[in-house]
Parts: structure tokens; C-alpha cells; sequence
């Protein structure tokens, strides 16, 4: 069964050229993931800003990693009903919201619920992504993908020195007006120039509540376990409470999802081995592509009498660490036609392998006393991820009837939120554990940093060796939809 071919708009629907077209979404990847890396450069500076503790500060970024997590599986289920250009508009909605509340904040728990509500904006990735496939020509989805996937490491690399460079400069307020502006602009080109895909037939039905409720209530209690244990205790009743809950609710969810026509998200699509495989590779690839994002900094930034860091400014560190995230938009036109050449399971392995690379490269480099060699630790790093996030989707949407592109693909992009909160959690808990003593202040060790590197190597190993066991069907073209799969669930006679 051939792709189907891209939507065409109705008489007086914008349009525009594919490559005007993907650079409007890549662009709306690149000021979501801005909002991520936005408060790095305010950390230090929150609890006086905001006359609050440092424990109340943290939930600054926890508030957005949550709502961006119960978010964005349920913006690409309602993308599948309703459209995912419409979902997209939609997403920016609160995006635009919470960063005009956060710019007029002058206390801690309005800019936390500013922060949630930027969260609430992170289904524009997999939104964007899942358009492609009904927006553009057949022959220019795997390199558009790979560009809209590579928007999230240049949006996240860019943030910290534009953030840097404005909060030592002018108020910090400034920030979120330019990305509430960018965010409106967004809009107003997709408005104008993005044509509207069908909303597909297969998809329409009852939005699954208790499922969104479920599946987001587990979440918060995994990722809030995952994310705040170091803070309360590993052992702490708080924590053993959410991870138990986590236990209980997430079978609970799956029983549900299973004993419906129009789930959430459809667990025996999700089984398929390709995606289930692709799945396990996102959350092993998220955890790999962000530890080296909490080491590097740190070394950056660490004063140089400790004999392995580099003394450099915020604003530096920043600078040092963009030309990563260029790096991965660079590189996935590479990746697209290794795609295209060996299919994307070749290339998710050998983005996994150059990831481990580049852990691999640090270990010696680490106290060399040079940026340069950190910034080729990064740049090898994230041509891999560049690579590997351009692969992930297209064995989604390969390996998924069209009807569920949206859903699968932010389910994908969960996975790899998974894994960054993992990487937080099991990185912070080795630089924490293994420390030295400088001027009576307890600092990781240029040990520990190894490990955590080591760590990184491990895991992105792990994640090739992963990537080569996913078994791939030969079909004609990488993006064939899979709804004719021989072990594909067949109709429900509520959605014949």
C-alpha cells in the first residue's frame, strides 16, 4: 500500500512551499524547546528573586517537565480527532499564556503556574513532526523530519546563551516576552502559510478521559519520585509513596486502555516489536543526550583551582555548549539520507554508537584544562543524537496506521522525556555521592564526572544495541503506514 499523498487544502486555504513549510514547524520546535533551557541562567537567583527557599524555586522546572508530560500524549491523541494543525494552534495557546504570566510575576507560585502552563505547549514537537507526513511529498519526509527533530537540540542549545546574554543584561522579565512574542509569531505563520491535514477518519470517536486522567496521574507521581527523590530522600516515605502509586496506577491505566475502541493511546499498536523496540531505544537515547548536558556545564563553570574545572561565566558556558545543538541541525540531512539509503533502524544505531563515542572521548579529556576538548565531546555527542532523532519518528509512522501518527509520536516523545528525567535522577545521584572537598564546600569530583560520562557510554551502547534488534518489515518506502501489518487489531465495528 502506497503513502498516501500529502492533504491539499480546500479553496482559500493557506499554502505554501514544503520547505516554507518545514521551516515554520521546525521553527515552532525550535521556541518550544527554548522554554526549557529558559530559567538555567535565573536558578541561582530564584529564591532571592522571588523571596522563597531553594527546594520552592526547583519547582520552577519540575512544573514544566510534569505538565509537559501528562500534556503531550493527550495533544496527540486530540491531533489525530480533531487535526493536528488545529492541536498545534491550540498548544501555543498556553505556551503564549504562561509566558506572559511568568514575565509578570513577582512571586514564586504564579511563575510556577506561568512555568506549568509552558509545559502544557510541548506537544508542538511531535505535533509538527506527525504533520509532515499529511503536509509534505513523500520524497521530502525523511529529510523534513530529521529537521524538525534536530529543532528541539538547537532550540535547547541556543536557550542558554540567549538567556544568559539577556538576564546579565536587562531584566529577566525580558525573556519571557521575546519567547511569548516568537510564540505568536509562530502562530500567526500557521496560520497564514501551513495548510490544515484531515483529521482522519479511523481517529474519530470518544476522547478517552479517564485514560488522559490516569496515564497523567501516573506520570506525576513517577516523574515527581524520579525528579524530587534526591530532595526528600530516596528512602523517604514521600517517595516510596509515589513510586508504589506509580506501580499501581500504571497497570491500572494499560487494563483500561485495553478495553477500549478509542483509547488514549492504543497499547497493541504500541506492542508492535518495531515500536515497542523504537520506544525502549527513545527513552535509553533521551537519558544519554542528557546526561552530557549536566556534566558539561558544570565542568564549564566549576572554578579552575579545583584542577579540572574551567572558570568560565554563565553567558561563556552557554556559548560553548551552542554549536552542539547547531550541530544536530547540521547533521540531519546526513542522517535523512542514511535513511533513506539503509532505513532509519541503521541510522538510530549509528546515532547511539557516536553518542557513546562521544561519552567514550571525555573520559580522558576531562581535566585537560581546555573548552576545546569539551566542545568536541559535545559536537560528536549530538551528531549522534541528530541522527537518532531524526530515525525515532520514522519507524514510528512506518510501523503505525495513519490514523494514530499524532498519538504514537507523542507517546515516542514521552519516552524521551522519560529517559532525560532518569538521566537527572541517576547523574545527580552519582556527582552527589561522589564529591571533594573544596573550601569547606562539597563539589563533584572530577571522578564522579567520569562516571557519569562512563554512565552515558553505557547507556547509549545499550541504546545501538537496541536500535539493531528492532525488527524492521522491507517495505517499499520507509514511510509506508503499517494499518495492512499481518498482525495489525483489526477494526472495531465502533470504528468500521
Amino acid at each position: 500500500m502506497e503513502s498516501p499523498p500529502p492533504a491539499t487544502a480546500s479553496p482559500g486555504a493557506p499554502t505554501a512551499h514544503p520547505g516554507s513549510i518545514v521551516g515554520i514547524l521546525a521553527f515552532a520546535g525550535i521556541v518550544a524547546a527554548l522554554t526549557q533551557t529558559l530559567v538555567v541562567p535565573l536558578i541561582a537567583q530564584l529564591p532571592t528573586l522571588f523571596d522563597t527557599s531553594a527546594s520552592n524555586a526547583s519547582w520552577v522546572i519540575t512544573a514544566t517537565l510534569l505538565a509537559a508530560a501528562v500534556s503531550t500524549p493527550v495533544a496527540g491523541r486530540l491531533g489525530d480527532m480533531y487535526g493536528k494543525r488545529r492541536m498545534l494552534l491550540v498548544s501555543l495557546v498556553p505556551l503564549i499564556l504562561g509566558s506572559v504570566v511568568c514575565a509578570l510575576s513577582s512571586s514564586v507560585i504564579p511563575m510556577i503556574a506561568g512555568r506549568g502552563l509552558q509545559g502544557l505547549g510541548m506537544g508542538v514537537v511531535p505535533l509538527g513532526i506527525s504533520l509532515l507526513r499529511d503536509v509534505v511529498p513523500t520524497e521530502k519526509l525523511g529529510p523534513s523530519i530529521a529537521i524538525m527533530s534536530a529543532s528541539m537540540g538547537v532550540g535547547g542549545a541556543l536557550g542558554l546563551p540567549f538567556a544568559a546574554a539577556i538576564a546579565e543584561n536587562t531584566s529577566w522579565r525580558v525573556l519571557f516576552w521575546v519567547v511569548a512574542v516568537l510564540a505568536l509569531a509562530v502562530g500567526a505563520l500557521i496560520l497564514a502559510l501551513v495548510p490544515a491535514d484531515r483529521p482522519a477518519t479511523a481517529a474519530a470517536g470518544r476522547f478517552d478521559l479517564p485514560g488522559a486522567i490516569g496515564l497523567g496521574a501516573a506520570l506525576i507521581a513517577l516523574l515527581l519520585a524520579v525528579s524530587k527523590g534526591a530532595d526528600w530522600g530516596w528512602g523517604s516515605a514521600t517517595t516510596l509513596t509515589l513510586f508504589a502509586a506509580a506501580l499501581i496506577l500504571l497497570p491500572t491505566w494499560g487494563w483500561w486502555e485495553l478495553r477500549l475502541s478509542d483509547p488514549l493511546v492504543d497499547l497493541r499498536v504500541t506492542a508492535r516489536p518495531q515500536v515497542l523496540m523504537t520506544n525502549t531505544a527513545s527513552v535509553l537515547v533521551g537519558f544519554a543526550m542528557y546526561a552530557q548536558s549536566l556534566v558539561v556545564p558544570q565542568l564549564l563553570q566549576l572554578p579552575e583551582a579545583t584542577g579540572y574545572g574551567l572558570g568560565r561565566s554563565m553567558l561563556a558556558m552557554g556559548l560553548w555548549m551552542a554549536p552542539a545543538g547547531l550541530m544536530m541541525m547540521a547533521m540531519s540531512p546526513v542522517g535523512a539520507k542514511l535513511s533513506a539509503a539503509k532505513g532509519p533502524k541503521v541510522t538510530l544505531a549509528v546515532g547511539s554508537l557516536l553518542i557513546a563515542a562521544g561519552y567514550g572521548l571525555s573520559v580522558p579529556l576531562i581535566g585537560s584544562g581546555s573548552p576545546w576538548s569539551l566542545l568536541i565531546v559535545t559536537l560528536v555527542c549530538n551528531s549522534g543524537v541528530g541522527f537518532a532523532y531524526g530515525a525515532m519518528p520514522a519507524l514510528i509512522m512506518s510501523a503505525v496506521p495513519q490514523s494514530e501518527t499524532a498519538s504514537a509520536n507523542s507517546f515516542n516523545a514521552l519516552m524521551r522525556s522519560i529517559g532525560t528525567s532518569f538521566a537527572a535522577a541517576v547523574i545527580g545521584v552519582v556527582l552527589a555521592r561522589m564529591t571533594t572537598d573544596f573550601g569547606g564546600i562539597p563539589l563533584a569530583s572530577e571522578n564522579g564526572f567520569r562516571v557519569a560520562m562512563l554512565i552515558g557510554c553505557g547507556v547509549g551502547l545499550a541504546a545501538a544495541v537496541v536500535a539493531a534488534l528492532i525488527p524492521v518489515r522491507t517495505t517499499k518506502t520507509p514511510l509506508q503506514p503499517a494499518a495492512a501489518a499481518p498482525d495489525a487489531p483489526q477494526p472495531s465495528p465502533a470504528k468500521a
